[in-house]
């Protein structure tokens, strides 16, 4: 709970952020300074507040949840870690796609990547897109070079090349909507600044951040941007990924069935352009999946 407290010293009044909260039983509290007036953005001051609180607490558990997952892939067969890569894979594969529109089920994914069985009742592209994303998941966990535009249009020439290869590999020559959503991408003309911008920021901040928040910004970055005319979500979810892997985390994947918190936190942050609604989100399920609280 979040309050604001008066305090008098000598006369003078100081206000303060008071927040307390229940950690192993027992009740803390932090508090922030103000200042001898009250702030005009309180509403952008206490959601940082509460960010930084939780945040600090989350990290440890971060770091916790990377030094687990190494030490049980060292200590995994091969042949076992590939079988659950495996399994990841087709997972990621299915849901990731699923959420942008594909009509496989999770069963008819597992067929067609484990046994080349194609499902003879569905659309084409989306057996194709489902055939790419694999490819491209297998290779990104062995990719030794860090993030970069070109390993982006790579990823998309491959996605889309058998089924969209008049937009495979570019970045959007024309305005996009999002379906349902409230947001408005930016257009055509402001993709290839901000993308040179992401990129810049990625690289001041690559080996300052902790992975998993790294991780959840290149998703919410890159999919405001919406640098391309189709398939954003996958690659921003794939870059996600490949963050996660590269920095020794388990990677994660965000369930086509628990999809609308998803999309709400992730709209909610781009038409507030406030960062910590999805990575307070994003925080939260990434602990969930690897067990934490």
């Amino acid at each position: 709970m979040v309050s604001i407290k008066k305090k008098v010293k000598k006369g003078r009044t100081y206000y303060y952020l008071r927040h307390t909260y229940r950690e192993g039983g027992k009740v803390s509290a932090k508090e922030k300074y103000l200042g001898s007036e009250l702030p005009k953005d309180m509403e952008r001051i206490q959601k940082e507040f509460i960010f930084e609180i939780y945040s600090k607490k989350w990290l440890s558990k971060f770091e916790e949840i990377r030094k687990n997952y190494l030490k049980a892939v060292r200590e995994t067969p091969k042949s076992e870690r590939e079988k659950n890569m495996d399994v990841f894979s087709i997972r990621f594969t299915y849901d990731t796609q699923r959420i942008e529109g594909s009509t496989l089920s999770l069963r008819e994914t597992a067929n067609l990547i484990e046994r080349g069985v194609s499902p003879g009742n569905k659309p084409i592209h989306d057996i194709k897109e489902a055939e790419a994303h694999q490819k491209i998941f297998k290779k990104m966990l062995f990719i030794n070079k860090d993030l970069s535009q070109n390993l982006l249009l790579d990823w998309h020439r491959e996605l889309l090349s058998d089924t969209k290869p008049d937009i495979a590999g570019k970045f959007r020559v024309s305005e996009v909507r999002i379906s349902g959503s409230r947001f408005v991408p930016p257009t055509n003309l402001e993709v290839p600044v901000l993308m040179r911008e992401f990129f810049s920021w990625y690289e001041k901040n690559r080996n300052k951040l902790n992975a998993v928040e790294l991780a959840a910004l290149v998703h919410l970055k890159l999919v405001t941007v919406h640098p391309f005319a189709d398939g954003n979500g996958r690659i921003s979810r794939l870059a996600m990924n490949f963050v996660l892997n590269k920095h020794g985390f388990p990677m994660l994947n965000i369930e086509y069935e628990n999809r609308n918190s998803y999309y709400r936190d992730l709209e909610r942050s781009q038409t507030k352009k406030d960062d910590s609604i999805f990575l307070m989100w994003f925080f939260r399920r990434y602990l969930k999946e690897n067990g934490k609280k």
